[in-house]
This record gives C-alpha cells, structure tokens and sequence, in this order.
C-alpha cells in the first residue's frame, strides 16, 4: 500500500481568490511547486482533495474547474512536479444550482474523498497526511486516520482542528511529513 499527501487546492498550492472560477487566475503559492517534486521523488502520492462549492453556487460549471485543474497541472509540470489525481466536491446544501444542492460525504470536513481515493490508488490511510489551511481540511483527514497539517494562510490564521502539526507553508508541511518515520 501506498503512502500519499492529500492536499488542499485554493489557500495550500495556489492563491485562494475566493472562488476561483479563471483558469488565467491560478497562482501557484511559493514552494509548492518544489513541494509536490519532493512527494514525488519520495514515491509518495500527491492528490489534490477540494471543496468547490463554485459550482453549486452557479459560479463556475464543472468544465470550467477541469480547465483551472488543466491549468494548476500545467503549472506544476512546468516546475517539474506532477499530481497524481485531483478530487472534488462540487455540492453545497444551500447552493443555488438544483443538481448540486445536496449534502453529501464528500464534502469536507467529511472524509468522502479521501477515502474515495484510498481506495481507486491502494493508499495505507495511517502512513498519509491531510495538509490543508482550514479546520475542515483537518478534520476531514482526522476522519479518514491520516496525519494532519494545518497551513494556515491571511485568511485564516487561527490555529484550530487539532491538527497534528502547524507548518508555515506546503513546502514546511511536505518536508515535516516525509522526515517522519513511517
């Protein structure tokens, strides 16, 4: 079984512009791009695990997100790194698009993704990590048995969750998670 780090998108690898909906708009954050390279030299799986509650709230339609995840891909490949599976959950209970207006247990803090994708890549859960910038990052890895990190960001720079470590970045994250003896 597999190790990997399931990350955060918006406020963890690029810039969070509250509902990125522009493929022209991603920014990757500093050190993430060497983040993801070090993940995967380190044979461990880098997947992305996002909320996109966008789509439900009529912002941005699902073809729109594979474009910004076509973009975010590009920009990594172009610094050398490479994910090896993006999930999200384009649901919001109270959204405003009828399809996607439902609660589901993907939606984070539940652990739907994760455990969705421990399952398509043979990923060992104990010997991963959820690094993200919010307690709903945290607690949806806590829920699934992972390691947690939280990376807190300007806009959300209160520490909560009870994460397993705080790191001042992806890169400080990635770097605490793989000297760990696991």
């Amino acid at each position: 079984m597999r190790r990997a780090a399931f990350i955060d998108r918006d406020g963890t690898i690029n810039e969070d512009t509250d509902y990125l909906a522009d493929p022209a708009d991603v920014r990757l954050l500093p050190g993430a791009g060497e983040a993801i390279r070090l993940l995967n030299r380190a044979d461990v799986l880098a997947v992305v695990i996002t909320n996109q509650s966008g789509v439900a709230r009529g912002l941005f339609t699902e073809e729109t997100l594979a474009n910004i995840h076509d973009r975010l891909r590009a920009l990594l490949e172009a610094e050398g790194a490479r994910l090896d599976d993006i999930l999200y959950c384009p649901h919001l209970p109270e959204g405003a698009v009828d399809r996607y207006a439902v609660a589901c247990r993907f939606r984070k803090p539940e652990p739907g993704m994760i455990l969705a994708a421990a399952e398509r890549h043979t990923i060992d859960l104990a010997r991963s990590v959820m690094i993200g910038d919010t307690a709903r990052d945290v607690e949806a890895g806590r829920r699934a048995g992972c390691r947690t990190v939280l990376v807190p960001n300007d806009r959300a720079t209160e520490v909560t969750g009870r994460p397993d470590h705080v790191a001042g970045s992806l890169l400080a994250a990635v770097r605490w998670f793989l000297a760990l003896d696991t």
